[in-house]
């Protein structure tokens, strides 16, 4: 019998702290079962882009209604929707795009990726590093590394300009009637005002 492409068990290192020598194959079985089932929050990009469904709203009730329903409904879209155009500004200063997808990559492996039901904690010079303490760690590594490559004026407009494409879309867009009912998974109502 041909094992032609396997992958032979006991040549894989083991893990920090365990011994299991299929330890990056779980890890990276692990890492797409969590992209797909973020990827698959979102909606399809054609219900997003619906001609249609785009109308001004009434007053400003119903653009409170519409943006909460469709912040709710679209939100892995929107949030794809900003970081495309943020990762746009940044083509023009690659030494800050190379930056920023290092620390993507550290943000995804040391904690977005990290099993943390497994009891797989994070040891670090043998001490065992709390979710805080990685987030810290994580954004202050993140907000020095954003001063120190020049494009912070650039990275905050870009931003700016992503998050006002996405509200502009959201009051716009007129939403389902189920959609009405998924804000509610999301956000507190407001009690309607007396005025």
């Amino acid at each position: 019998m041909s094992k032609y492409g396997t992958i032979p068990a006991s040549s894989s290192p083991t893990p920090p702290g365990g011994s299991s020598s299929t330890y990056p194959l779980d890890f990276i079985s692990r890492a797409k079962a969590r992209g797909a089932s973020a990827l698959a929050a979102r909606r399809p990009w054609r219900e997003l882009a619906d001609p249609g469904a785009l109308s001004v709203p009434r007053g400003f009730s119903d653009a409170y209604r519409r943006a909460r329903a469709n912040l709710a409904h679209f939100a892995a879209n929107y949030a794809l929707v900003v970081l495309a155009v943020v990762f746009a500004s940044l083509l023009w200063h690659p030494v800050s795009l190379l930056v920023f997808l290092a620390c993507f990559a550290a943000w995804l492996f040391l904690y977005f990726l990290r099993d943390r039901d497994a009891d797989q904690a994070l040891l670090i010079c043998g001490r065992t590093v709390g979710d805080g303490v990685v987030i810290a760690l994580l954004s202050a590594v993140t907000l020095v590394l954003l001063l120190l490559t020049g494009a912070t004026s650039n990275i905050l407009i870009s931003l700016l300009v992503g998050l006002l494409v996405v509200l502009f879309h959201a009051l716009l867009h007129r939403p389902a009637d189920s959609i009405d009912e998924e804000a509610g998974r999301w956000y507190t109502p407001v009690p309607p005002s007396n005025y």
